[in-house]
């Protein structure tokens, strides 16, 4: 990639999350630029979905999973979706920066008869 190209993403997330949100949105954005995971993924659902509690900010969310998540449904809506490796997800929802409620969502499992 074009190094100005990527500072020029850079100061765009910067600059929208400032707009969007002032300072919380600037904090979130340079998470977001540092995080080394990729979007939507966390290293144990099961253990996201434990940690989770009613009323956490998103910023006190995004250190648990190390990554944003990956936005669900309209681009308005607050949902977002963690998924680990084994195929587990979580699927959050916020309001006004502020969880709401959460679920797991477990792969069925393959039933192998012999």
């Amino acid at each position: 990639m074009n190094p100005l190209l990527g500072w020029g993403l850079v100061g765009a997330a910067l600059a929208a999350g400032a707009w969007s949100y002032g300072w919380r949105g600037i904090v979130l954005a340079l998470t977001a630029l540092a995080a080394r995971s990729p979007v939507g993924s966390v290293a144990s659902a099961v253990m996201l979905h434990a940690r989770l509690k009613p009323g956490m900010p998103m910023l006190a969310v995004l250190p648990l999973t190390r990554s944003l998540g990956r936005a669900v449904g309209a681009p308005e809506a607050e949902t977002y979706r963690w998924t680990d490796a084994g195929g587990s997800s979580v699927q959050a929802v916020f309001r006004d920066g502020r969880l709401l409620h959460w679920n797991l969502e477990r792969p069925a499992e393959a039933t192998d008869a012999p």
